[in-house]
């Protein structure tokens, strides 16, 4: 029986290579011998990631064994372990981690489900309405599901296929064109813009605030209220104008779809009445929301502020206190686990890569050739925004994409003389927008689009009309909006 490797030969062997040829280059003025071999290992971790050569959570741990026996940030082994593990103490790791395990309570109670059946019940008397029932579905769940795949693959889009299903809208019989390619594109395009709106709405956020700090400075570290706040009008606007986009885009033949209601209405009362174990968990979704949002601070004052992730502490005891969630449970939830352990293997090589220079030096770089166009700072800024954002083109991973260009991107549109707070929530905002572009973009996207209801061509093209408009969206609505709060 011929045993299989633990990673993929010729993505291994790319990365393997990319990495030899930084580590043995000629180190740039400016960076550190320790920074550049940093820089190597970096490039060759990402390039695995991308080619996933093995997953994401194993590529990690090589990481970190590469980062302390290597000693890139400290001769000492008994420093560079320490360094190598560092990050595993940072409290936003811990609460976008948790906060997976706490929507699981959201999948296992079922509601969920019965969010999105309420609002299809009340809204879905036209294809349209029920578009906008499916966004509005993903909107509430966002803040306590981190996992945008699973908000939209696992919760919203088993329930969209059933509502396509009943028109017989179904790819298999070629009638996809009755509903079910518009309802696809609008579970899907709903995912990267709920994913803006909350620290919670999708995994890589944390470590968006965590390189903001870095970069900007940690007066400018948002929490989870800043953050949402900051994003709510845009993603508002947002939100009201893609149903509307796609209907134009992709119109369904079939418009009015009196049966949803019905359909509805019949899935809610097969579910029955909320159950005791669904009213713990949405009595604990509004208290998650609460703390969240710093209620409690506002009211009260300091002295009753919480921390994000204690808040997502307190959700997950309650929990398991009340048994809505058991312990299994947890055990069981993988990705959580997977999380923790490559969030805090990528954070940590952003940090020293920071720490040795690195990002300063390629911010520079970057500074350089931008500021040789002769643009004003805000305009800098902008085009470097859109270079990042379109970059995902070549990416299969937020997350891979976000650790490799964040931090040297909005260094470069500061120093260039972009306002810094303005030029961070847009780049915070692409960091999630970009997901629409592809089909391979987020975890979401294989889920909707290996349903069938469009080709990729028309995938594609929905993908990136849907940038421009929320770019729009966010560089103009977003930056008055950001005016108005004082950001810039």
């Amino acid at each position: 029986m011929k045993r299989e490797l633990g990673f993929k030969p010729i993505p291994t062997l790319i990365a393997i290579a990319l990495a030899l040829i930084i580590w043995f280059s000629p180190i740039p003025e400016g960076v550190s011998p320790q920074g550049w071999h940093l820089l190597a290992m970096f490039v060759g971790v990402i390039a695995a990631i991308i080619g996933k050569a093995m997953p994401i959570g194993a590529m990690s741990i090589v990481a970190v064994m590469l980062v302390a026996v290597s000693g890139v940030t400290a001769d000492k082994p008994s420093q560079a372990i320490d360094h190598a593990l560092s990050s595993y103490a940072n409290s936003l790791i811990w609460l976008i981690g948790i906060a997976i395990m706490i929507s699981r309570g959201l999948l296992k109670t079922g509601l969920g489900a019965r969010i999105a059946y309420l609002f299809i019940a009340v809204f879905g008397k036209k294809t349209l309405g029920i578009g906008y029932s499916l966004a509005l579905s993903e909107l509430l769940l966002a803040p306590v599901t981190p996992s945008n795949t699973a908000r939209g693959g696992a919760i919203m889009h088993p329930i969209m296929k059933s509502i396509a299903g009943s028109y017989d809208s179904d790819p298999e019989k070629g009638t996809e064109k009755h509903m079910g390619k518009y309802l696809a594109l609008v579970n899907y395009h709903s995912n990267p813009i709920s994913s803006t709106m909350f620290i919670t709405a999708t995994a890589p956020n944390p470590l968006v605030v965590n390189l903001i700090a870095e970069v900007v400075g940690s007066d400018f570290r948002l929490s989870w209220g800043a953050w949402a706040w900051a994003m709510l009008v845009p993603g508002l606007v947002a939100f009201a104008l893609m149903p509307l986009v796609l209907y134009w885009l992709y119109p369904p033949e079939i418009k009015e779809t009196p049966n949803a209601v019905a359909f509805a209405k019949e899935k809610l009362a097969q579910m029955g009445k909320m159950s005791l174990d669904e009213k713990i968990m949405l009595a604990i979704f509004v208290i998650l929301l609460l703390l969240w949002a710093g209620v409690p601070e506002m009211l009260l004052g300091k002295a009753y502020a919480v921390n994000a992730t204690a808040t997502a502490f307190i959700g997950l005891s309650l929990l398991l206190l009340s048994n809505v969630l058991t312990w299994d449970d947890i055990l069981k939830e993988k990705s959580a686990w997977d999380t923790i352990i490559w969030f805090g293997a990528l954070i940590m090589m952003a940090t020293y890569l920071n720490k040795l220079g690195v990002i300063k030096w390629f911010s520079g770089s970057l500074e350089t050739t931008i500021g040789g166009f002769g643009v004003s700072g805000m305009m800098a800024g902008l085009l470097l925004v859109l270079a990042y954002m379109y970059a995902h083109y070549f990416f299969a991973s937020t997350t891979a994409h976000i650790t490799a260009m964040f931090g040297a991107f909005l260094g470069a549109a500061i120093s260039l003389g972009s306002p810094p707070m303005l030029t961070a929530l847009m780049f915070a905002a692409a960091s999630s927008l970009m997901m629409s572009l592809t089909h391979y973009a987020t975890g979401t996207s294989p889920v909707v689009f290996g349903s069938g209801y469009t080709t990729m061509g028309e995938w594609w093209k929905a993908g990136f009309i849907m940038s421009v408009v929320n770019f729009i969206v966010f560089a103009v609505v977003g930056g008055v909006w950001w005016k108005i709060l004082n950001y810039w």
